[in-house]
């Protein structure tokens, strides 16, 4: 997608020097445009654990240049023992997302099935692009498919705005490129629809307010930002006609796990009649949990809690301290939105129940096997 008119991708092989992965450090926007390199397999982990990336399409594809730089770095002797050791550490840099160990799990796979060390990297390096442009392109498919339910309530409201409400940010910002909860967006905006998207701030660490809204504005798409707690009140009065959010991991059962405040936006959109609707990529579902509640749940610093980082009037960036010296914070990452909450999902292969047949029919070849491998 666009930043002041150029496209960019969230991450990318430096074209000079394809030992070095390119990010946007993501801590900084919308205030600093800043490019930082992975040079050592340390910076993955650094990158996915401090937030300088995130989005569980994002977090996947880092993972996958991670095992690159592993490679890269891993001795002839010992290259297998050196491999899984930094699977592990890179696996556990953050817990939620689906997409982290589903990467290291395809590398690993892959470079499996040479013998070389040599050989090896350069599977590592083959597969880390392959997931980078299987994640563009499955989000691209994501809006292709989603885009008709944006038009249905266009067409039952005589072309007046379609509103839609989105929680945290599952834009290109959180994948390789489009985004999953965004590309049907995008794809109803070049379609002609006219939109208009209520951006939730998402606390604590305003994904919505920092990276959404700046997100539609490059794309010149209508928004406004709220507080997390006014969705509620714009259902009730009739100004949300569906809600679009993506998943950071989602049970083969439907069951989606989400930014933290996801659920009560899903209880709101049931209780008012408004369809509630999950955008993601096949590599995010779980084939393993069946219960969505099992799904473990980051548990992050209280300081995202009990502080807001921004930009002050002398135009530095800035930390502020919002409650008492003292104060105590709990601060989970997610919830879990129950799949009988859930309209739809919107996947690559198409919209889909949230429930295990009719998941289990359109990817057969996952079910029971722990893998989310396919092509669409």
């Amino acid at each position: 997608m666009k930043i002041n008119g150029t496209h960019h991708r969230t991450i990318w092989p430096d074209p000079a020097n394809k030992e070095e992965i390119c990010i946007l450090d993501q801590r900084l926007l919308p205030h600093r445009i800043v490019i930082e390199k992975l040079r050592d397999p340390e910076d993955a982990i650094t990158a996915i654990s401090d937030m300088y990336v995130r989005g569980a399409g994002l977090i996947g594809a880092t993972a996958g240049f991670g095992m690159y730089l592993a490679a890269l770095k891993a001795p002839e002797s010992g290259f297998s023992s050196f491999m899984n050791q930094y699977s592990d550490a890179l696996g556990n840099s953050r817990p939620t997302a689906r997409n982290l160990k589903w990467a290291i799990e395809r590398v690993n796979r892959e470079i499996d099935k040479v013998q070389t060390v040599g050989e090896k990297r350069e599977k590592a390096f083959a597969t880390g692009c392959e997931i980078a442009d299987e994640d563009a392109l499955f989000c691209r498919k994501i809006g292709e498919h989603g885009v008709a339910l944006i038009a249905e309530i266009s067409r039952r409201k005589n072309g007046e705005p379609v509103n839609i409400l989105t929680h945290c940010n599952a834009g290109w910002l959180a994948f390789v490129d489009y985004g999953s909860a965004t590309a049907p967006i995008y794809a109803a905006r070049d379609a002609g629809i006219d939109i208009h998207v209520w951006v939730d701030e998402t606390r604590p660490w305003n994904q919505g307010a920092r990276l959404t809204a700046w997100e539609l504005q490059q794309e010149g798409i209508p928004n406004t930002l709220i507080c997390d707690n006014t969705g509620g009140h714009l259902m009730q009065h009739g100004l949300v006609d569906m809600v679009l959010v993506g998943s950071d991991r989602t049970t083969h059962t439907g069951d989606v796990a989400n930014k933290i405040g996801t659920y009560l936006k899903a209880v709101a959109a049931r209780d008012n009649g408004i369809p509630f609707y999950a955008a993601l990529p096949s590599s995010t579902f779980d084939w393993n949990i069946d219960n969505g509640f099992d799904i473990p749940i980051e548990q992050r610093s209280e300081n995202e809690v009990t502080q807001v980082m921004g930009l002050d009037a002398t135009g530095a960036m800035s930390n502020v301290t919002l409650c008492a010296p003292g104060t105590k914070a709990a601060n989970y990452g997610f919830d879990i939105t129950p799949s009988r909450l859930v309209s739809g999902l919107i996947t690559e292969r198409g919209v889909v129940d949230a429930n295990r047949d009719a998941i289990h029919k359109l990817y057969p070849e996952g079910a029971g096997t722990g893998k989310s491998e396919f092509q669409a």
